[in-house]
């Protein structure tokens, strides 16, 4: 494939691009010739074979609302490169926290400041990236995906009560901001993972496999295909959608 010209390059944002969805989702982006400036808590690994990647690593901490702040001034600054245009932001990063042995936290179980963080890195820092990118994505006429997920809407065995009601929290969000965010001709839409097979899942997983329709988990790079669509002109007219993407568990 032939790269084009710096300036005409479509640019995605990606956070928590270091494993699982986030992973698949660079080389999906990539692969078609964009250009995925790629953000997350760890600096970029010297051993990752993606040639562009230690020039387009954003190292930032989501928890610490100032310095998700100064990152986002460092996106804009090596957005100018693109005209300042930003063709598609995606909200992938989240922790979910667990207790002694892997166990589920529960109402009780998780601390405030549990809570707090959560929040900050699952709702608000997602919040803090698209309103402050609004310009760049207004300029491209981009999309914005938030990863939400099948917790979001029912309790979950290993998924804990911050996590679930912070994903809850970023399925409203996605709502109000395709409202707001539509009439600039900006489409905001959600995918909702199930059982993905990615070093996030947890021992009993197998039993969960026994409930879902298809049978068997999802993969990396099926998520990372329907955040492709969402961010192209096949889905021009997709906006204020929550994809389930989980093979019927769902249902």
């Amino acid at each position: 494939m032939t790269t084009p010209p710096n300036e005409d390059r479509k640019t995605l944002i990606l956070t928590g691009a270091s494993r699982g969805i986030g992973h698949a989702t660079v080389k999906r982006f990539s692969s078609a010739g964009w250009r995925v400036i790629t953000c997350s808590r760890h600096p970029f690994p010297e051993d990752c074979p993606w040639e562009m990647g230690p020039e387009d690593h954003i190292q930032v901490d989501l928890a610490d609302p100032a310095n998700t702040e100064a990152a986002i001034a460092e996106m804009r600054e090596r957005l100018k490169a693109q005209g300042s245009r930003l063709n598609a932001l995606v909200n992938n990063a989240a922790i979910s926290p667990k207790g002694p042995g892997g166990s589920r936290l529960g109402v009780f179980e998780t601390g405030m400041d549990v809570w707090q963080k959560v929040f900050q890195v699952n709702f608000f820092a997602p919040a803090m990236l698209a309103r402050g990118l609004v310009e760049e994505l207004k300029a491209a006429q981009g999309s914005v995906v938030n990863v939400t997920s099948i917790a979001g809407s029912r309790v979950h065995p290993f998924a804990g009560s911050a996590y679930s009601t912070s994903k809850a929290a970023l399925a409203a969000l996605t709502r109000e901001m395709a409202s707001d965010f539509g009439r600039l001709g900006i489409r905001v839409n959600a995918i909702a993972p199930g059982e993905i097979d990615t070093a996030i899942l947890s021992p009993g997983t197998e039993k969960i496999v026994a409930e879902i329709p298809m049978r068997r988990l999802g993969t990396p790079e099926e998520v990372a295909r329907t955040i492709y669509f969402l961010c192209t002109d096949q889905s021009s007219y997709v906006n204020g959608a929550e994809i389930h993407i989980n093979g019927g568990q769902h249902v």
